[in-house]
């Protein structure tokens, strides 16, 4: 039942969010979903011969499902966080990774299911996956590595301070979607489910514990966006991999893991808008930037693995997918409605070229 669910020009509308698009699939034993996003690499970079990130290329790649065709959906590094968790489109304050941290500025809505204007955090009746795994009744958590207090953000109306990081605190908020959504800051999952990634291994000791969806970003040392890092390490694909060679065991070899669990780890754009903008599954101009890629329609091609009992080792997938296609992967197996971008006719969510055995 696992994998069967596993499998499973715009027009200005009102002011009242459009609703998500029907669930295509039944709720079943969806099982346990885990997400790993790294930062700013293309795929070459990371999947050629070459590669700085043995463990993950080669290593874990002869475990899983390598999705060759997996893009990033905006630069830069923010918008792309976003659309995992909500299928909202970039806008001009997260292209810039909303340096200075405001409300956003709606004054409409836009098909499908867009808010329309400018800024950083949504207002709470925009949707995100974690708001429709509470309302069904399953549970979410976040694990970021260096944030310390739970639900860490900066102020409303001031600039964020995490953006470059310092010795000792390399979180970046930017990499921690939740905390842009009024849904889930101004309710109490804020501060219990959005923590610090040193509780992980004490959730994963039972199935009991463990989230239903799981959410992982490494600082900005080890998410490979660094290089060097502020603590001396060479950071950029080298101290990913061995951020990666520490906690994907503690993951996998997890009871809920281990039962019905599924891994996806990816980067969240390619090296950069002047690297390369490439989109797929017919990703074009949004409602609030003519060019979510800054350069062109999208974050890039940069790949992304599937590890599960569900997916036969060493396979690879060459399916057009993007983050809004996580997210409706994420919806499909708890049959849930497909939220903004998600819901777009080009985004499917992962087949049975991923989910394979």
């Amino acid at each position: 039942m696992a994998l069967a669910a596993l499998l499973t020009t715009f027009s200005l509308a009102s002011a009242t969010p459009a609703a998500p698009a029907s669930a295509t699939r039944t709720v079943g034993a969806a099982g346990h979903l885990f997400v790993v996003n790294l930062e700013n690499k293309g795929y070459d970079k990371t999947w050629g011969p070459g590669s700085a990130a043995p463990y993950l290329s080669r290593e874990l790649r002869a475990q899983g499902a390598l999705l060759t065709r997996y893009y990033g959906t905006a630069h830069n590094s923010l918008g792309n966080y976003l659309a995992q968790i909500s299928g909202q489109g970039p806008n001009l304050a997260t292209q810039a990774d909303c340096v200075f941290y405001g409300d956003f500025a709606r004054i409409g809505t836009v098909a499908p299911g867009q808010a329309l204007g400018q800024g950083c955090v949504y207002p709470a009746d925009v949707p995100t996956v974690a708001d429709q795994l509470t309302a069904s009744g399953r549970t979410w958590r976040a694990y970021l590595e260096d944030m310390g207090t739970p639900c860490r953000h900066p102020a409303i109306g001031t600039f964020d301070d995490t953006q470059k990081a310092k010795p000792g605190d390399q979180y970046a908020a930017r990499h921690n979607p939740f905390v842009y959504f009024r849904s889930i800051l101004d309710g109490p999952s804020c501060t219990s489910s959005d923590v610090d990634l040193s509780v992980l291994p004490a959730d994963l000791a039972s199935i009991g514990t463990t989230a239903d969806l799981t959410y992982l970003t490494p600082n900005l040392c080890h998410d490979g966006h660094d290089a060097p890092c502020v603590d001396g390490e060479p950071g950029g694909l080298v101290s990913a991999d061995a951020w990666l060679r520490r906690w994907v065991p503690v993951i996998t070899s997890s009871p809920a893991f281990r039962q019905d669990g599924t891994l996806v780890i990816t980067f969240d754009e390619s090296d950069g808008p002047g690297s390369d903008s490439s989109a797929c599954c017919g990703e074009g101009p949004g409602p609030d930037t003519l060019l979510p890629g800054i350069f062109g329609p999208g974050g890039g091609r940069v790949g992304a693995l599937v590890l599960s009992k569900f997916t036969a080792p060493g396979t690879t997938s060459d399916q057009p997918y993007n983050h809004y296609s996580l997210l409706a992967s994420i919806e499909n197996a708890f049959g849930l409605p497909h939220l903004g971008y998600a819901s777009s006719p080009g985004v499917t969510g992962f087949g049975r070229d991923v989910f394979n055995r």
